[in-house]
């Protein structure tokens, strides 16, 4: 009989597992809350066994792979979190619970631990590279997309030598045209999206300098990276494209922006201002 509560499933199964698996195990019911915000790199140095050893766990528990995991073990934690919730929605609201407040918190705390993450040595290199760069290229996948998209978008203020493509087969077609004179900056929460990687690891070949903005310092996108600048904001399997997530990561687009306009003053005050006017007719009222 299949047990659908991945807790339960895991506890009824014990017994019969190895003891590495059991080592995983033991973490894992443990630290349920926690698990779901964790890399399987980070999972895997939590317990003390190797990357491979916690796919076995996965397979043991007969899921098809760690995003599976960590989405089922979500559902089972909300499952049990679930009546205290309705518990505490039925109770008359004290202050601080309001839901008002509490999205205010969550997106505050976000930026707060982006900007305790923030590097300045890291900042510095990145933004370096970007001005010495003849072309920089955003590269995001799925949520991270609209991220990218801004960020092209808030740059092209101040330089034209930005570009955003949306597109996974052109962006990996693009990737095998640059030069060492270019530089991609990829912006993956996790850092472990394979069009992401795949483009990187074209881009790296082709000697183009590469910066990651992701949550995880270490992943696979990561290890193709001469920079990496690490976002806050904890998100779960359940939770993609959170808006905590986005502001996290829009928080250290503007740090590079600001940093790079007092990097590159007057091409940026010139450009700033031809772009302020080739737009200016946009908002006047006729």
């Amino acid at each position: 009989m299949e047990v659908s509560n991945l807790l339960v499933a895991i506890q009824l199964s014990y017994n019969q597992f190895t003891r590495t698996e059991k080592k995983i195990a033991d973490y894992v019911i443990g630290n349920a809350q926690e698990v779901p915000f964790m890399s399987i790199t980070e999972l895997a140095d939590a317990c003390g066994v190797a990357e491979a050893s916690v796919h076995r766990f996965c397979r043991a528990i007969k899921v098809k792979g760690y995003q599976e995991f960590k989405m089922r073990l979500s559902i089972s934690v909300n499952s049990q979190e679930e009546a205290a919730e309705k518990n505490r929605a039925a109770s008359p609201k004290k202050k601080g619970e309001n839901l008002f407040e509490e999205i205010l918190e969550n997106h505050m705390a976000a930026i707060r631990e982006t900007d305790a993450l923030l590097d300045a040595e890291v900042v510095e290199k990145t933004v370096r590279m970007m001005s010495e760069a003849r072309k920089i290229i955003f590269v995001g996948v799925g949520n991270s997309m609209v991220t990218a998209e801004e960020a092209q978008g808030r740059f092209l203020h101040i330089t034209p030598k930005v570009e955003y493509i949306k597109d996974t087969h052109m962006q990996a077609m693009a990737a095998s045209m640059v030069t060492q004179e270019d530089m991609l900056v990829f912006i993956s929460y996790s850092g472990a999206t394979t069009d992401n990687i795949r483009v990187a690891e074209i881009a790296r070949q082709q000697g183009a300098k590469i910066a990651v903005i992701t949550r995880f310092p270490r992943s696979r996108l990561t290890k193709c990276a001469d920079a990496v600048i690490i976002c806050g904001s904890k998100e779960g399997p359940l939770e993609g494209g959170s808006m905590g997530a986005k502001m996290s990561q829009l928080h250290i687009i503007e740090v590079l922006f600001q940093c790079y306009y007092r990097e590159n003053l007057e091409a940026s005050r010139c450009n700033n201002k031809r772009t302020a006017e080739a737009t200016l007719d946009k908002f006047e009222d006729h």
